[in-house]
């Protein structure tokens, strides 16, 4: 039987006599068991360090490797399971713009740029987390702007930080809505969720529109959802910034088709990137909700949903624009 490290599934920990007892004296400590982790079995169970936002530590999943490896730290063995494969020199030369850049899609997508010759403009609301990000990147790979993206202020901060070329933007910052149906939603849900999710999109692509017809090119990736295509995916105004998203994408994607700028959208199921709800979720969304939630085939993890991101956005992408791309594992067939 192969080692277990933490490439290895949760599934496969689960599976496994002495991985199941591992993770579930881990679970217990924390007041849960190994039930909680049927949604995410197909994911690695490094993927635990993401989903925990920053409470598990890199050397939790360590010292369990270690407790199912004699002590050590096995050499991981090749398997079947999806592997990043870079690109080298994919975005050479080229300045991108990724906004949620501290974390979670937003950073894997900014990571994968600057690994592939690219310079990045990180953009996001957390200052301690772009700054870190920024020191494990090359040196000058990285211009980190703490900025909101629904402020005009802020906004310009970004476009001037990048300078006069900007060959790509990556519209990834987004947050949850509390799963309410219209008639439960606030106004400080609705006016947070649109403002960030669609008015941020709009105004930052906007200010970055006149570089790329300047430079007569461009790529514009934003990302949508499952709940910009369907409507039980999420709440009501998740749902409708979404949706939003797409029109957005559509439209700026025939108005500047033959100028040289593509505009095309990725559209995630379920990510493993522990995103926080805000409080007070609702109990009437979220019975509805729960049943269809349920179908997911599969969580991605964020590196899987950079890969489409990156593609779209690259020369890669040469011939696609106004497209719609789910990135889902399929759930958008069912």
């Amino acid at each position: 039987m192969a080692k277990l490290t933490a490439n290895s599934t949760i599934g496969e920990w689960l599976d496994d006599p002495q991985g199941s007892e591992a993770v579930g004296a881990l679970l217990a400590a924390s007041g849960a068991d190994p039930s909680s982790l049927e949604p995410v079995k197909s994911l690695p169970l490094q993927q635990m360090v993401a989903l925990s936002q920053g409470k598990m530590p890199q050397s939790v999943i360590d010292d369990l490797v270690r407790s199912v490896n004699g002590g050590e730290i096995p050499e991981e063995e090749s398997t079947g399971a999806w592997q990043e494969q870079v690109t080298s020199g994919r975005f050479a030369g080229q300045t991108v713009i990724v906004t949620g850049a501290a974390s979670g899609i937003g950073r894997a997508t900014a990571s994968r740029i600057v690994r592939e010759g690219g310079k990045v403009v990180a953009v996001d609301i957390s200052e301690e987390k772009l700054e870190e990000f920024a020191k494990e990147a090359p040196e000058g790979s990285v211009i980190a702007v703490a900025a909101d993206v629904t402020k005009q202020e802020d906004i310009d901060r970004v476009v001037s930080a990048a300078g006069e070329r900007i060959d790509g933007l990556a519209n990834i910052a987004g947050i949850n809505d509390d799963f309410s149906p219209i008639h439960e939603t606030s106004d400080e849900i609705w006016d947070r969720v649109i403002g960030i999710n669609l008015t941020g999109v709009f105004k930052l692509t906007r200010a970055v529109v006149p570089a790329m017809l300047a430079a007569g090119k461009g790529s514009i990736v934003n990302i949508t959802s499952e709940a910009g295509i369907r409507g039980n995916a999420s709440g009501n105004a998740y749902t409708v910034s979404k949706h939003g998203v797409v029109g957005l994408t559509r439209s700026a994607a025939f108005m500047y088709a033959k100028q040289g700028i593509r505009v095309n959208a990725v559209a995630p199921g379920g990510v493993a990137t522990g995103i926080p709800f805000p409080p007070n979720v609702s109990e009437v969304g979220s019975a509805r909700l729960h049943p269809f939630q349920s179908a997911i085939p599969t969580l991605a993890t964020a590196e899987q949903l950079a890969a489409s991101i990156t593609f779209l956005l690259s020369n890669d992408g040469v011939n696609i624009n106004g497209a719609i791309l789910p990135s889902d594992g399929g759930w958008s067939v069912q």
